[in-house]
Order: C-alpha cells, then structure tokens, then sequence
C-alpha cells in the first residue's frame, strides 16, 4: 500500500480543474462527511473529512501529507464525488443507509501501479458513534475508479467496471478451496460464474467498440440514439443472467451456512448490482428519457 507517498509526489497546480458541476443535497452531504483510508507500508490511515487520524498514530508520511497537501486533499475528495455523482449510481441506491448514518462515507483508496494516476477506491458507510469501536461493522456499498488526471470516461466507465468484475471473481474462485468446508460440492457453480464472466468480458468488449466513446446526446439523432440505448441494454442483460446465478449461490451458502465465504460473494453480488443500476439509472435510464423528450425542431 503506497497511496500516501503517492499523494505526496503530486503538485495540486498539475491536477486539471474539476468539472464544475452542481451537486444535490444528498451528494453534497456525503462530500461534507466523507472519511478518506490511506495505505502507507502496511497500515492502513483513517483521517476524517477534517483530515485528523482518530483510529491510529499518524506515520511522518501521513503528517507530511496532512500538513502540507491540504489541498490536494480537499481536490480529491471533491473529485472522488463527482465521480460518483455522474459515473456511478452507488450513493443514490445506498442513500437510506447512508442517511442513517448521518451521511457519513468512507472511500479506501487503492493506487494501481500508475505513478499515482488512477486508483480502485472501495467504498462502506458505518455509524459515526461506532466507526472506531465497531470497525469491522461497516457496511461495504460499492467500489469506483478514479483518474486523478482525466475525469472523463470513456463508454460510461463501464469497460473499466466489467473488467473488475473479472478480477473479482477469479479472486471469490481462489478463496473457495481456503474458505468452504466441501469446496468441490459448489463445482458447477463457480464453472458457471466462470463462463459467464468471461462471457460477458468478451460481449460487452465487442459491443462497446461498436459504440461512440464520448457519447454527446445532444448531437446524436433519436434513431441512433435509440440503438445505443439497445447495445447497452443488451450488456445489462448478461449481467441480469450473472446476478441471478450469484444470488442462487449466495442463497445457498446460507442455507448450508457457509459463513466464512458467503460474505465474499454477497459483495461481489453487490458489485454486479451496482453495475445493473448504473445501466437502469445512469445509462439506458438517461438515453431514454433523452429519447422521450427529442430536441424541439424549429
């Protein structure tokens, strides 16, 4: 872990300005008590949306950090939200437990060996009473990509997120054998999950090639912005057919109370799940409504 001595290699007068968007309250909320962890060496640093470490004493880096990169620290949490906001649709469908825990988020950083550029970031909401006496209590509600350098996506982000999903479940088959008492017993399963990853990797690729990688709306006739909307939506279906597959998996893993490896594949379900509603909300829900109220014609 290293997301602090990354931090302090950039110069905030090099990072490009952050889009000027207007945030709702509920997004505005989440900025105002977001919660930043920090890896540096082995530890991983809490530092709250005033940048003090309540959880931990601070190492000479993360100091460095919080007295020298405020700045930088303030872009990037506003950054990290903006992302969420326009790419992702994880704080609208996690909001009733976000509010009840006063709006408090907190986003784990993971740099991914680009100099500091781009980062995975996992994010959990908890209750702000608890958050250091029940640590282990926070509720996981999803996981983003950020650029530092690029805010703009290509096809929504969704090249990126289906690749995790990739990486995710070759990771939830490796802790099978250390974590299932009968491993062997959920074999068609996982050969399932296995096929239709890759499935899905290699349909979405083709499809999304066939796509505009910076889609303007406005610039795009109703006909072809209508078999957009199809092509996403035919993605969102494969990932339908996984989430089904995974929640009967899941369902029976309770049932045979497998409980040290079903919290592993009820977050990887939880990562497909976001991933269909980014579809219902961000992308085919967007084209549509753009679809159903066409530009004026003169």
């Amino acid at each position: 872990m290293n997301e602090v001595e990354e931090l302090l290699k950039i110069d905030l007068k090099d990072l490009p300005p952050i889009p000027s968007l207007v945030l709702d309250d509920l997004h505005q909320k989440v900025l105002k008590n977001l919660y930043l962890e920090l890896g540096s060496g082995p530890v991983l640093h809490l530092l709250t949306p005033s940048y003090s470490h309540p959880s931990s004493t601070p190492s000479p880096a993360v100091s460095e950090l919080v007295t020298k990169k405020e700045g930088l620290l303030d872009y990037l949490k506003e950054l990290l939200v903006q992302n969420l906001a326009v790419y992702s649709a994880l704080v609208q469908v996690n909001s009733y437990f976000i509010e009840q825990n006063n709006f408090l988020v907190l986003a784990r950083l993971g740099e991914r060996d680009s100099g500091g550029r781009r980062y995975e970031v996992k994010y959990y909401t908890h209750s702000p009473v608890e958050l250091l006496s029940h640590y282990e209590d926070k509720i996981y509600i999803g996981r983003d990509f950020i650029d530092l350098y690029n805010f703009r996506r290509k096809y929504f982000g969704v090249r990126e997120l289906i690749a995790s999903l990739k990486t995710q479940s070759e990771k939830l088959i490796d802790r099978a054998e250390a974590k299932l008492k009968k491993p062997l017993e959920y074999k068609s399963f996982f050969q399932e999950i296995r096929e239709s990853v890759g499935e899905i990797n290699s349909e979405s690729l083709a499809i999304l090639e066939s796509l505009p990688p910076h889609l303007e709306a406005a610039k795009v006739s109703e006909i072809d912005l209508i078999e957009i909307n199809a092509q996403y939506r035919a993605i969102a279906h494969y990932l339908i057919e996984l989430n089904d597959e995974v929640g009967e998996f899941e369902n029976l893993l309770r049932f045979k109370m497998e409980i040290g490896f079903v919290r592993y594949v009820t977050k990887f379900k939880k990562d497909l799940t976001n991933l269909i509603n980014l579809f219902n909300i961000k992308i085919n829900g967007a084209l549509s409504a753009r679809i159903l109220c066409p530009r004026s014609k003169p």
